[in-house]
């Protein structure tokens, strides 16, 4: 299921799909691996805020050993590459800084172009998650509160109106909480374009409550870079669907 193929499904809100998301800081080839034997549908690869990790020699990697696609997540225009399949070209719709809603797909603009990377225009919504996320720290934005839900499915209804093509839900690397299941349920009957649901989802539990909520994929990140071997167990909740 390359790019095209993997928007087309989304897009006809079909069987949920199990995206596995990789900090090339923190990339680990067993997870590769891992993801061959399961239910996994494609890699999103891309970090908040790189350190030592390249998504260029990532991404190589990975396709190295692969047939899954690979998407890119990026932070920002520096976290590009011609080898990926696909991009998510995501504008923090959630914050009211400029650099992160317009300024970085300016300087990126060219680049994707001058690639000729297939991409998806997701509005990012960065949402509550008990704890202050890397995401938070480097764009200097706030997450949406869910002390006021409608504002939430307002912000949905509007990304939609805006043209954008698919929606991002985001409780932040390492949330203590998930994107609550009432509130997905809620902005689904709202919004017709793909819901991608990530953050806080570290465990079986969590992703059969979150399978029924109607997210279109589901993205586990940081409960993998902790235990690797955990994606066994959260793949086989989507093969019970």
């Amino acid at each position: 299921m390359k790019f095209t193929k993997l928007v087309k499904h989304l897009k006809k809100h079909k069987k949920p799909l199990l995206a596995v998301l990789v900090d090339p800081d923190k990339f680990n080839p067993e997870l590769v691996r891992l993801a061959n034997q399961n239910e996994v549908n494609c890699f999103l690869v891309g970090g908040s805020e790189l350190k030592k990790g390249s998504v260029d020699k990532t991404v190589s990697a990975i396709k190295e050993n692969s047939k899954i696609p690979v998407v890119l997540f990026p932070g920002d225009e520096t976290q590009l590459t011609k080898k990926a399949d696909g991009l998510l070209l995501l504008s923090l719709l959630s914050g009211r800084n400029p650099e992160y809603l317009i300024e970085k797909h300016i300087s990126a603009a060219p680049l994707i172009k001058r690639m000729g990377l297939p991409y998806l225009s997701t509005a990012y919504l960065l949402i509550e998650g008990g704890k202050t996320s890397t995401t938070q720290k480097v764009t200097k934005t706030k997450p949406l509160s869910l002390k006021n839900t409608e504002y939430i499915v307002n912000t949905a209804i509007a990304a939609e109106q805006l043209g954008f093509n698919a929606l991002y839900l985001e409780a932040g690397s390492g949330a203590k909480t998930s994107v609550p299941l009432g509130l997905i349920k809620r902005i689904k009957q709202q919004v017709n374009i793909p819901v991608i649901v990530g953050g806080g989802i570290n465990s079986a539990v969590k992703v059969k409550t979150l399978l029924r909520s109607g997210a279109d994929m589901l993205v586990v990140g940081n409960a993998l870079e902790k235990n690797v071997y955990l994606l066994t167990e959260l793949s086989a909740c989507f093969r019970k669907i």
